[in-house]
């Protein structure tokens, strides 16, 4: 994966989100990688409450994960996040790192879809917000 990041999200691993073995659970990584999307979405001038009252309606169609170490209570992580379009797909590249020692925890790819009028479609507003991240990337 090309490693020219269009986004970061740093957070900090709060206690209940970790199971009995003292780590965050696996499920939890879905909440901090959504949040992530949501925030870069927001920084992009992408908000879901304009989008949902346009009639579009993004969702996840497919999580891929691939977990490589384990974060523990109170551990500082980064979210990076790449994005790109294809076809009726928006898929976004996350990784999250460990800090300050940037220990890769998680690799994922992301992929998303919308709907419109209630078929699969694809949302201009969103590819147009893309393509000005992709440009801006390749510059």
């Amino acid at each position: 994966m090309n490693q020219n990041y269009d986004f970061e999200q740093e957070f900090i691993v709060r206690d209940y989100e970790c199971d009995l073995q003292g780590i965050v659970n696996n499920s939890v990584y879905l909440n901090y990688l959504e949040h992530a999307r949501h925030e870069f979405c927001r920084s992009i001038g992408l908000s879901f409450e304009n989008i949902i009252h346009k009639g579009i309606y993004p969702f996840v169609a497919r999580a891929e994960l691939s977990y490589k170490t384990s974060l523990k209570s109170c551990d500082k992580f980064v979210v990076k996040l790449r994005v790109e379009h294809s076809g009726i797909k928006y898929i976004f590249y996350q990784d999250i790192f460990r800090l300050p020692d940037n220990k890769i925890c998680l690799k994922s790819v992301i992929t998303t879809t919308s709907v419109i009028n209630g078929k699969l479609a694809v949302a201009d507003v969103i590819v147009k917000a893309i393509e000005k991240v992709v440009e801006q990337r390749n510059k």
